[in-house]
Parts: C-alpha cells; sequence; structure tokens
C-alpha cells in the first residue's frame, strides 16, 4: 500500500511527514524549503555564526587595503568588510563594480567589533551576489528630503520613500490602523465592504467624480455613508470599512487630496450622538497608545514629536460658545459663509484655545448649523446631533446620530433638494432600522497629524491631487 504524505509549512520550514500504513512505526522528515529572511535588528543573535543577509548597498568605502560596504534593509544598517587580498580577488572585483543603491545577497560569518561604529559589529563575507544593479546616478537625494522641491519627491516617489522617516511613517501607520481595526472587531464589529462604482450622484457636500460604466454614467463613491447604514437596517448592528474614498474637489491645500483611505464606523442602538463621541475617544486612544509603545522612541528621534495619549473625555465646546471664546481672546470674526461652521483659521484657534484652557489636544465641536450639516443627521429643534472632531489644529472627523425615521429623513433630502437622486437609499429605512450613527476617519489625515508632516502629499503612499494623478 502507498505511502500517506502530509505536507505542512510553517515559520520557514517545512515539515514532511511519511506514515507507513500497518507498519505502527512514523517517520518524520523535516527539510528547510527556504531560508527565513534575516533582519537587521535581529542580527545580534547571530554574533560568530555564518549567515546571509539581503539588502540595498547604503555606501561603498573602497579603500587601498580594504573595503566597507554598509547594506540596509527596512529596519537598519550592517557593515561589510572585505579585505583586498588575492583570497578575496573575486570579491573586491564585484565591489569595484558595485554602485550605491544595487541590491546584494551577502554569505558570511558575523562578528563582534567593537571598533565598528555601526552596532559593534560586521560581516566577514565569503560570498557575494549582486541581485540588481542600480544603473543610473539618483535624481534626487532622498536621505535629506528639504534638498528636493515636493513634486521631485512626488514623481520619484519610490526613491522618496526609502528615507528612514517615510519607512517609520508607513511602520507608524500600520500600527495605528492595525491597533483600531483589533480595536472594533473586540467589540464585535462587523467589517464590510462597499462598493466604490455607484449609480447616483447622491450625498451632498463634495463633488463626484464620474466615469464612464458600460453605456451608463455612475461615480466613484465620496465614502461608504449610505452603505454602512444599509448594513444596519440589515440588522448588523456594528459595521466599519477602511477603504478608499473619492472627492472631486479642485483644493490644493495641505490637508486634501482627491482619494484618500478612510476608516468608517455605524453603530446601532445608541441613545445619543454623545455615544458615538465616547466610543471615538476610546478608539482613538487604543491606536495612540499602541503607537506610542511600539514606535514612540523613534518618532521621537526622527520627527520630533511626543506622541501624547489624551486622556477622557475630551472637551466638548458648542460652536456659538466656541465663536464667542475665539472672538474674546484672539479676536477672531467668523467669515459670512461660514457662519454656522468652522473654517481652518477657526480650527487652528479652537486647539488653541483647548490646549491652553484644558491642556488637551482633542476637542468636540457641536451644535453647526443644519445647512452646513448632511441631510441625514439627525436633528433636536432643529440643531443637528454632530459634532467636528479636531486634532492638533484641523478636523479629522465629522459624526453624528443619523435620521432613521422614514418620513423625516424623506423631509430632510427634500429640503436640499436630493429626493430623487437618493431614492435608492430611503428605500433602506421603510422596514425597520435602529437608532444609529457613527463617524469616519481619514487615516492619510490621522497620520499626518500624528507626525506632524507638512502636508498629505508626505503622507500619503502615492498622493493624489487636481494636478497629479502620477505616478
Amino acid at each position: 500500500m502507498s505511502d500517506y504524505i502530509y505536507y505542512n509549512k510553517l515559520g520557514g520550514t517545512a515539515d514532511l511527514t511519511v506514515i507507513r500504513p500497518f507498519s505502527g512505526l512514523i517517520t518524520v522528515f523535516i527539510w528547510e524549503v527556504y531560508m527565513k529572511k534575516i533582519y537587521f535588528n535581529e542580527l545580534k543573535q547571530y554574533l560568530g555564526k555564518e549567515i546571509t543577509i539581503e539588502g540595498f548597498v547604503d555606501n561603498i568605502r573602497n579603500l587601498q587595503y580594504v573595503q566597507f560596504l554598509v547594506i540596509r534593509d527596512i529596519n537598519g544598517k550592517v557593515q561589510v568588510t572585505i579585505e583586498k587580498n588575492e583570497q578575496n580577488c573575486k570579491l573586491n572585483n564585484i565591489v569595484d563594480n558595485l554602485t550605491i543603491e544595487s541590491t546584494v545577497k551577502i554569505s558570511g560569518v558575523l562578528l563582534e567589533n567593537e571598533k565598528v561604529k555601526l552596532n559593534g559589529m560586521e560581516l566577514i563575507p565569503n560570498n557575494i551576489v549582486v541581485t540588481s544593479k542600480c544603473l543610473d546616478e539618483l535624481p534626487l537625494n532622498y536621505k535629506d528630503s528639504n534638498r528636493a522641491l515636493i513634486d521631485t519627491r512626488l514623481n520619484y516617489r519610490f526613491l522618496d520613500l526609502r528615507n528612514e522617516k517615510n519607512i517609520l511613517m508607513f511602520k507608524v501607520q500600520t500600527c495605528l490602523i492595525n491597533a483600531m481595526r483589533e480595536f472594533v472587531i473586540k467589540n464585535n464589529f462587523i467589517e464590510i465592504h462597499t462598493p466604490k462604482i455607484i449609480g447616483t450622484a447622491s450625498e451632498s457636500g463634495s463633488e463626484v467624480f464620474e466615469v464612464k460604466y458600460f453605456d451608463k454614467k455612475a461615480y466613484l463613491a465620496q465614502s461608504p455613508q449610505f452603505y454602512k447604514q444599509m448594513a444596519l437596517t440589515s440588522g448588523f448592528d456594528k459595521v466599519f470599512e477602511i477603504a478608499p474614498a473619492f472627492r472631486a474637489e479642485n483644493s490644493n491645500s495641505y490637508r486634501h487630496t482627491t482619494e484618500f483611505t478612510s476608516f468608517d464606523i455605524e453603530i446601532s442602538y445608541i441613545d445619543s450622538f454623545e455615544d458615538i463621541m465616547n466610543f471615538e475617544e476610546d478608539l482613538l486612544i487604543s491606536g495612540l497608545t499602541a503607537v506610542k509603545e511600539k514606535y514612540g522612541e523613534e518618532i521621537k528621534k526622527l520627527f520630533n514629536v511626543d506622541v501624547i495619549i489624551p486622556t477622557k473625555p475630551f472637551p466638548r465646546i458648542k460652536l456659538e460658545e466656541l465663536y464667542k471664546e475665539l472672538k474674546d481672546k484672539y479676536n477672531f470674526e467668523v467669515n459670512y459663509e461660514d457662519v454656522g461652521d468652522m473654517n481652518a483659521e477657526a480650527e487652528k484657534l479652537a486647539s488653541k484655545y483647548i490646549k491652553e484652557k484644558y491642556n488637551h489636544e482633542f476637542v468636540f465641536i457641536t451644535d453647526f448649523s443644519p445647512k452646513k450639516r448632511a441631510f441625514y443627521h439627525m436633528r433636536e429643534n432643529n440643531i443637528p446631533q454632530g459634532y467636528d472632531l479636531i486634532w492638533k489644529g484641523c478636523e479629522i472627523t465629522t459624526g453624528a446620530q443619523r435620521e432613521h425615521r422614514y418620513e423625516i429623513l424623506k423631509n430632510q433630502a427634500l429640503e436640499k433638494g436630493l429626493d430623487q437622486d437618493i431614492k435608492f437609499y430611503l428605500e433602506f429605512f421603510k422596514y425597520g432600522c435602529p437608532p444609529h450613527g457613527g463617524f469616519a476617519i481619514g487615516i492619510d489625515r490621522l497620520t499626518m497629524l500624528l507626525l506632524e508632516t507638512n502636508s498629505l502629499k508626505e503622507t500619503m503612499f502615492i498622493f493624489r491631487g487636481p494636478n497629479r494623478i502620477e505616478p
């Protein structure tokens, strides 16, 4: 009878188990089918051992009697030392023709050497393989971003991202999103994935991108708002989504983009928009705590920013009261077109005021004008039951309790002239819908404020704006 073979691949090794039926014997063979990549922040555990490393050539020093390479990976750097002699002739020749930013695979013995400034260790190689050669001079010095215009950096974003600050930025963003995702899953949220091609330009407040959809017109979704609410009418109770959103706004400010990543939340069976604010406090505290624990020291070193974990509750202030305080303290007068809402100047001064009064980085602003809020925000005494959350002088969230009662919602849509455009949406509320609310956070803007970078152009992996659709 044939042998039964079981194959299991775990932790960088493959276990091949051969079971011979009826023999009563089980023989297990373990073969290494691929080598686990060694990252440079793990090197100390390999001192005195022969290892293989891979990475970019960060620097080359070709001296009279010795050659030095500095090899870089995503977590650090290591020195490779090659003496010039007959034994190393082949290696010396490879280094003579090597260029900075090429990628290499090097095998050798890792030795401790206190004279080496780079972490007190060096790799003595016995084999060097150039896996990819950098053929041209770099079009920008990515190590010093101040020496290149932002447009040049964006044109060569694949090089700009090699900067250690940029690499850390996306590690931090990954940590932040992961902690927030874990928090909502722990609180029994369901993750949904809503369509980004929609049939109607339905949501008020921003322009939409029109696309050709076979023989019809379609649009890129500004947000998953309607579909989040549909999920709650389906009985999903609590949902979240992390996905792109699109805004056809011809704005070239530091905090606007035409495509961004949004972290959306919607929660059923709330009593008030206060429940939504309380949840957002906990969500942000969870995310920032994870970032501070894992990357706080590196952020301080590279960005000179202290990650501050906010205390609860975040300060809350009504818009009219805020106007009065800003007038009294900073002689601020709101522009006529912005009455009932916030503008960029008001947001900056609001943060300044809250920092001075409460020593807090966050503030919830409430009681906006219904003319300035979406039709689906619930109103009480004609006051929208929602808020803006301001952090470091910039709005990061608009949240609210939603109107879930069909007739009232229909009338509020009619008030804004949206009844026909949102006919499909109103259907959701004819067959029972729990009281609910939610919010969205722009991940790219959140990262920008956390690390205090100059604009979204630096924070986003690939930036999209009115004048930029490449690379």
